[in-house]
């Protein structure tokens, strides 16, 4: 690619969690902006194209395979100018009815998986002296709503993390935003479990929760409107650090920030039928 003569190189990205919903939508989007993109899941076969995306095997919560699904993009792209920390799933129910080793499974992958992909990519983009990073949360990582304590928790780790390390990674010409989509309708569902722990004292207000979710999920933006915030996050010269993605999780956002909080506390509860 030249222009005016001058060599340009094509814009590549390492997306986690491709295979489908928001990661998948967002290689398609990246790939359809002119990004070079590889994707990552944890059953991905060797030498495996998918739409257009090359795909490499990795699991968030390894070390060792997070180590060589990066270097390997390195080898292969020559240079990551963007990460996306796409891969995660959920936990619906109670937080007393969660075992601890559910919690911290959540955690490995959601919050650690995270922190392991972006500091296996931090030493390239550092080196090259630019980069960014868009890590994934979600409205509940500055609104946790009832039945959702352990994946906001993990979303609220998010937030911080990427705000402290977007402090300190400025100078390298690297800069780090967080994507925050309201309901979603995409395969998540399929990867969010029930606690492992029920308890029949939460069952009543567990299926009004579950009623008001799917009704919120029926309205809910499409993966293709988050990948659309990505794209838009990933070319902005100077990114702000948090891009709610699609109309529902802005005005949720503004009702956050503005409304007294005995109100929106009263509404919320409302929402979901909690007495």
């Amino acid at each position: 690619m030249t222009t005016s003569g001058t060599k340009v190189q094509q814009k590549t990205a390492f997306l986690t969690g491709a295979s489908s919903g928001i990661g998948k939508a967002t290689a398609s989007a990246l790939t359809k902006a002119g990004y070079r993109v590889i994707g990552t899941s944890r059953n991905a076969r060797p030498d495996e194209v998918r739409d257009d995306v090359r795909m490499i095997a990795c699991d968030v919560t390894s070390d060792e395979s997070v180590a060589a699904a990066v270097a390997l993009a390195h080898v292969e792209l020559g240079h990551i100018d963007l990460l996306v920390n796409n891969a995660g799933f959920g936990i619906t129910g109670a937080a007393e009815e969660s075992s601890i080793a559910q919690v911290r499974a959540l955690f490995e992958t959601n919050f650690h998986g995270v922190v392991r992909v972006t500091n296996a990519v931090l030493p390239v983009m550092r080196g090259q002296g630019s980069g960014r990073i868009l890590n994934i949360g979600s409205g509940l990582g500055f609104i946790p709503a009832p039945y959702s304590a352990y994946y906001s928790a993990t979303k609220h780790a998010l937030e911080g993390y990427s705000e402290s390390l977007d402090h300190e990674v400025r100078e390298f010409g690297v800069r780090v935003a967080v994507i925050e989509p309201a309901a979603t309708r995409t395969s998540f569902e399929t990867s969010t479990v029930p606690s492992d722990t029920p308890l029949g004292a939460y069952d009543a207000s567990r299926a009004k929760y579950l009623v008001a979710y799917e009704k919120a999920m029926a309205v809910a933006d499409t993966a293709e409107s988050v990948a659309e915030t990505i794209v838009l996050a990933a070319g902005k010269g100077k990114p702000r650090l948090r891009y709610p993605s699609g109309k529902a999780a802005r005005q949720i956002a503004f009702a956050r920030r503005f409304l007294p909080r005995s109100l929106f506390d009263k509404i919320l509860r409302s929402q979901f039928g909690l007495a």
